[in-house]
């Protein structure tokens, strides 16, 4: 990998390991003054919540439909009929790290490490080419400082999503349509939000177009990204015999369905005056202000970056609030990766750098503490 990484990205690689090493020990410091047990057999266990076993348990068992007789290794009994929500391609590799004989908590872990090293380099590249290196450098290190950053170290899919997020895009800034395709493919095998990124590519080969008013049969290859989501399409008709069976799941039973975005954002006001005063905080105000800043994000990348930047962040942004309940906008913000290359701008003034590193510093070691404690945290 030596060979692959150049100027300070290797650095950056080993900042993110730095980063996992100190969360993974506030983790254990964070349950031992509560009172909880803090050896090291917690070390992974604590971070394996809420939607992590339900990826660990897709790894183990494999999609199943009207099989809630099945008792999952880490989730609850008798929901691996409701699974088909998650993406497919994460757990696939988990259950190749379980191949290679990695135990089931320390498998995710090692699948985000290796995508984490991949984002970093790739988000550093992608940045510093149109910024230059030490806007890349800074970009980098408020994405790892980002509140909701612990989910990129443990089993979700943001930092493998983000990874093949960038290397499409990289792929077609340096025009590689072929690779950027199917980068884009395999994202939208990891998340919805991967379907973004057909009018993003689409937004870059205009950008492409307008220097030299020539059509490229290569721009062909943003195709692959509605493949990805095709495979997914394919899975759902192969498990339930039903394309769209994913759609009733999630409007039945996590209460997820289509709707307007004010509709989505009013639902969010709503929460603020209810429950205890954290609860306000974190369903409400935490969610609140990631939309806020979301779309000033989407303002600033349509007035200062490429097309295609604003184009990502203007769909990740209606697709977080178009929903019937807004949740977890926090750790969705952690793929609009403009907003860390407008940070890394921002902290040209040295105080203004300060300023954000803090505060998402602060949020950092809170919510992540309130992770580790089986708290919602997004």
């Amino acid at each position: 990998m030596r060979g692959w990484l150049r100027g300070p990205e290797a650095q950056l690689v080993g900042l993110s390991l730095l980063v996992k090493v100190l969360l993974f020990g506030w983790g254990l410091i964070a349950i031992a003054l509560d009172g909880q047990p803090a050896d090291l057999d917690q070390v992974f266990a604590i971070w394996n919540r809420w939607d992590a076993p339900h990826y660990l348990d897709l790894a183990i068992w494999g999609y199943m439909a009207n099989d809630p007789g099945v008792t999952p290794t880490f989730g609850q009994t008798g929901d691996m009929d409701l699974m088909i929500v998650f993406y497919p391609l994460f757990p696939a590799a988990i259950a190749l790290g379980r191949l290679v004989f990695l135990p089931d908590l320390v498998a995710p872990i090692v699948v985000n490490t290796i995508a984490l090293a991949f984002a970093v380099v790739l988000l550093y590249r992608v940045v510093a080419r149109e910024f230059g290196e030490r806007v890349g450098w800074r970009s980098v290190v408020f994405l790892l400082l980002f509140p909701t950053g612990y989910f990129l170290h443990i089993g979700y899919t943001e930092s493998l999503f983000l990874a093949l997020t960038l290397g499409a895009f990289l792929a077609a800034r340096n025009s590689s349509w072929g690779s950027a395709g199917l980068t884009g493919g395999l994202a939208a095998l990891t998340r919805v939000s991967g379907l973004v990124l057909i009018p993003s590519l689409a937004a870059d080969a205009w950008s492409e177009w307008r220097t030299d008013h020539r059509w490229r049969l290569g721009w062909g290859w943003i195709g692959l990204v509605a493949v990805g989501f095709g495979g997914y399409l394919l899975l759902n008709q192969l498990v339930y015999g039903d394309p769209f069976a994913f759609i009733a799941i999630q409007r039945d039973h996590w209460s997820k369905a289509l709707a307007w975005p004010w509709e989505g954002i009013a639902g969010v006001v709503n929460r603020l005056p209810n429950g205890e005063l954290v609860d306000q905080l974190v369903l409400g105000w935490a969610e609140l202000a990631a939309i806020v800043l979301g779309l000033v994000g989407t303002v600033v990348a349509a007035f200062r970056f490429r097309p295609s930047w604003a184009v990502w962040m203007a769909g990740n942004w209606i697709l977080f609030v178009s929903t019937s309940f807004v949740l977890s906008v926090p750790r969705y913000t952690l793929v609009m990766f403009p907003l860390f290359a407008w940070f890394g701008l921002l902290a040209e003034r040295r105080w203004a750098g300060i300023a954000i590193g803090g505060v998402s510093l602060v949020l950092l070691v809170w919510f992540s503490a309130r992770f580790a404690l089986g708290n919602w945290a997004f």
